[in-house]
């Protein structure tokens, strides 16, 4: 567990499956606490743990999402939210859909907005208006990158278009059917947007990333 802004915790788990349920207990204690809280989302295999916890713990437990707000870390660009790729269609796939939240209140930025550096603004700015997020849900990238800031991303950065490293367009080809299917580029929040989340839970599976 990461607290973005003071203590940095490590919590190691016996299991995959553990470690998300961990994820979820907090997400889910946090919500108990906060009705209103301000959550920042993630895809990615390593998250599909977490967001399968979170639906059981709705349709078991009445988690209860209907006045929480949702702003993920990224988006493809040129994707429309239909396209099996997109991110939006990912969280619709492993969350939205099967949750009380509300459709207006889950935000992902715009890949296909004509003015993208405008689009960046805009994310960033909505974030802020929302009092900025309480709780930061990241994996992390076999090349270390979180959202798609690359490691040596600088820390001030903010919401902003970056193009897609070689490494990652490889990885990511199998789920598009090639590497030159592969969107070259993407919005994501910076790594000073991520940083100013009031804590941050990171969630990585250790044997994988040595690889």
């Amino acid at each position: 567990m990461i607290p973005c802004r003071s203590l940095v915790e490590v919590i190691i788990q016996p299991t995959d499956e553990a470690a998300a349920s961990l994820i979820a207990r907090i997400v889910a204690h946090d919500l108990h606490s906060n009705p209103h809280l301000v959550l920042g989302l993630a895809t990615g295999k390593t998250m599909e743990r977490v967001y399968r916890q979170l639906v059981r713990r709705h349709q078991e437990e009445k988690l209860d999402f209907s006045l929480c707000s949702t702003f993920n870390l990224d988006e493809y660009v040129g994707l429309f939210p239909s396209d099996p790729n997109s991110y939006r269609h990912y969280m619709d796939q492993h969350l939205f859909r099967h949750v009380n939240i509300e459709p207006r209140n889950t935000h992902l930025p715009n890949g296909l907005a004509s003015n993208l550096d405008e689009e960046c603004r805009r994310y960033e700015g909505l974030i802020q208006r929302f009092g900025g997020i309480d709780l930061q849900l990241l994996g992390i990238g076999r090349a270390g990158h979180i959202g798609f800031n690359e490691p040596l991303s600088a820390l001030r950065s903010r919401t902003r278009v970056k193009a897609l490293t070689p490494l990652t367009l490889k990885q990511n080809a199998p789920w598009f059917g090639g590497e030159e299917k592969v969107p070259r580029r993407a919005i994501t929040m910076g790594v000073g947007t991520i940083i100013e989340a009031r804590r941050c839970l990171l969630l990585a599976r250790e044997a994988a990333k040595r690889k």
